[in-house]
């Protein structure tokens, strides 16, 4: 039975004084490698079981280019030319199964497999990832390690340089390792490395999308997308709204926004919506809302939780001004974003 595998990178990274990754950067990830390939490289290394990120010399990887020359993958071995000829450590990543990432190395090729589009948010084992990846001060030099900071600013002071710290974090802006085709990013601090963008997804000043979260595009983002959370196609979050997450209260139910849906300004979800849904600027529907239901007729017709109209499709949820009840009727206007708003040249 010829062997399987999950995922291969070939990247480069930043280590601390200790040979401690940082972060790595794979600029061709691969979704399930050909085995020609991978034997091609193992050839080169020593002999790996499992999951591993194995730290390579610049002479192993222009020996993994040959190998990968003469095994017919012409893009991947160039690439590997390319990297034999740089200064910074080398890795090999290679995921022979979606077990949760163990390693820096492991952890950063599965960011770069969601935000390169090879795989959609909420399909692949991201277990333990906060343990694994280390918090770390992103600057204008790259990652540095927290306990080297300080010697490295001062450093840079000496000789007349700044080093800036731009966040600390133990996620990097996507923008630095990826960016996808026929997307808008407005502010790209507000994107994190493993953030899933559609073509024809953008994401304005005040938009925010997690990691293992995202947009299936096209769309127009000016609120959260926390993480965990899909939006569908067409759809539009208003200036300042928030979809509930599950590192922010959604806990084990994962939300998801549906295609040519509309959540207002400074609005939010806490349930899984259907299509064309709106929600009215400034109401924040949680599972545990009462929901007072209307029919067609503009009559009252019962009370339900918000929880109980998970994944319905045309609904439109807002606030009576009278007395402040959350109601829910059919949703007869369609949204239509804005074509201009979404044109990417």
């Amino acid at each position: 039975m010829t062997q399987t595998y999950f995922a291969l990178g070939l990247g480069l990274g930043t280590q601390n004084r200790k040979g401690e990754w940082l972060d790595t950067f794979y600029p061709q990830p691969l979704l399930a490698p050909a085995a020609k390939m991978v034997d091609a490289i193992l050839s080169v290394l020593e002999p790996v079981q499992g999951n591993t990120a194995s730290a390579v010399t610049k002479d192993q990887m222009a020996q993994i280019a040959e190998a990968l020359k003469a095994a017919g993958n012409k893009d991947q071995a160039e690439l590997a030319v390319q990297l034999a000829s740089g200064s910074q450590p080398l890795v090999v990543t290679l995921l022979t199964t979606d077990d949760a990432p163990s390693s820096v190395p492991e952890g950063y090729l599965k960011l770069h497999l969601l935000s390169h589009r090879l795989v959609k948010p909420q399909t692949i084992n991201l277990t333990g990832l906060f343990g694994a990846l280390p918090n770390v001060a992103w600057t204008n030099k790259g990652a540095v390690d927290l306990s080297e900071l300080k010697a490295r600013q001062l450093d840079a002071r000496l000789k007349g340089e700044m080093l800036e710290v731009m966040s600390v974090d133990k996620f990097p802006k996507m923008t630095n390792y990826v960016v996808p085709s026929g997307v808008r990013i407005a502010h790209t601090a507000r994107v994190r490395l493993g953030a899933y963008l559609g073509e024809g997804t953008t994401i304005m000043h005040e938009g925010f999308v997690n990691f293992n979260a995202g947009t299936e595009g096209p769309g127009m983002i000016e609120g959260r997308i926390s993480a965990g959370v899909m939006v569908g196609a067409g759809s539009d979050l208003g200036g300042g709204c928030s979809t509930m997450g599950t590192l922010s209260g959604g806990n084990n139910i994962i939300i998801s926004v549906g295609k040519e849906c509309l959540i207002g300004a400074n609005a939010g979800v806490g349930i899984p919506l259907g299509d064309r849904c709106t929600i009215e600027a400034g109401l924040y529907i949680t599972a545990g809302s009462v929901i007072t239901m209307v029919d067609s007729d503009g009559a009252v017709a019962g009370t339900t939780k918000a929880r109980d109209l998970s994944g319905q499709s045309d609904l439109l949820f807002r606030r009576n001004s009278k007395n402040g009840a959350v109601e829910v009727l059919t949703n007869k206007s369609a949204i239509a974003l804005n074509e201009m708003l979404h044109a990417h040249n």
